[in-house]
């Protein structure tokens, strides 16, 4: 579960012709640094260390390099068959990163498996106009909930708070030491309520190499104010997988492009993404060394009135 310290609009979707031909890797720039460290299972193992493997993977996210990998097909050949992404495979993905910025506050979800049969899910919103998520997150294991919250994230860390009661809101306090708690009622966004949990309120920390941290550090940094460069992306090795349907409509599986230390030289990328015929993006998930179940992140639609709270909490 996460770990707790002590508290100290819908503008057009752009189309595959807007995106620049020759646009240069450099013009998306990524500001993330994954944490390092480790935790504990409920078996008593330790996971891997993943810190250098989550930097580069990060670093990546749907931006290719410039080094070597096969050119973009401009024809299949064999619609069964995993292969490098046709044209306008790779300019739809190097759109999603744009529609899914222009598209802000958006809903998400992100499923992670922590290991020992504990897993935690939180559903929220972010924004990419400031790079800023939040949510509820709640943890189950093996014998059913364990713990939830409230949770903010940011390119910096995350911070977690206690969910307001019932009581609390209608009291409008929040325990010793809390200052004021949230007025917002129970059944509230997360959004409404964590706006009025004050600064004490909130258990911030940085990002840790565990699933639930890469997932929501990846998740908050993949919108971007302009599309990725689509002949990088294919010659950094995105392949099509296949294509599915989710909540009735068609999205092609992609392997994203592989990061330099992120995966075996000829293996796929540890990123896939459910992209649609306009370059949104469905779903991306993320596969951890030593874990067989990969972290999940879902965009489920706008949020145009969610108003994220200006940083109430400190992170790093």
């Amino acid at each position: 579960m996460p770990r707790k310290t002590k508290a100290d609009g819908a503008p057009r979707t752009a189309k595959a012709a807007d995106v620049p031909r020759k646009a240069k890797a450099s013009d998306v720039p990524l500001k993330a640094q994954a944490g390092g460290g480790s935790r504990k299972a409920e078996t008593g193992g330790r996971w891997p260390r993943r810190s250098g493997w989550l930097k580069a993977l990060v670093a990546v996210v749907v931006c290719g390099t410039a080094a070597g990998g096969l050119a973009v097909y401009r024809t299949v050949s064999d619609e069964a068959a995993e292969r490098p992404v046709t044209t306008d495979e790779a300019g739809r993905l190097a759109l999603s990163r744009l529609n899914l910025y222009q598209a802000s506050p958006v809903a998400v979800a992100v499923t992670a498996d922590e290991g020992g049969g504990v897993s935690i899910r939180v559903e929220g919103v972010v924004d990419y106009r400031n790079h800023r998520g939040v949510g509820r997150y709640r943890t189950t294991g093996a014998s059913g909930p364990l713990d939830h919250g409230l949770i903010v994230w940011d390119t910096g860390g995350l911070g977690l708070a206690p969910e307001p009661s019932a009581g609390t809101a209608a009291s409008g306090t929040g325990g010793p030491g809390t200052g004021s708690a949230s007025s917002a009622a129970p059944d509230a966004p997360a959004w409404q309520q964590a706006e009025h949990i004050p600064r004490q309120g909130w258990s911030p920390r940085g990002y840790t190499a565990d699933p639930l941290d890469a997932g929501l550090n990846l998740l908050v940094q993949l919108g971007a104010d302009r599309p990725d460069n689509p002949l990088l992306l294919g010659q950094s090795g995105a392949r099509w997988l296949g294509r599915d349907r989710i909540d009735g409509r068609s999205y092609d599986r992609i392997a994203g492009p592989r990061a330099q230390g992120a995966a075996p030289d000829g293996a796929r990328s540890p990123l896939t993404y459910w992209v649609d015929g306009d370059g949104g993006l469905r779903r991306v998930t993320m596969r951890m060394p030593g874990l067989g179940t990969p972290t999940t992140v879902e965009f489920t639609g706008r949020q145009p009135d969610a108003k994220l709270p200006e940083a109430p909490w400190l992170t790093g």
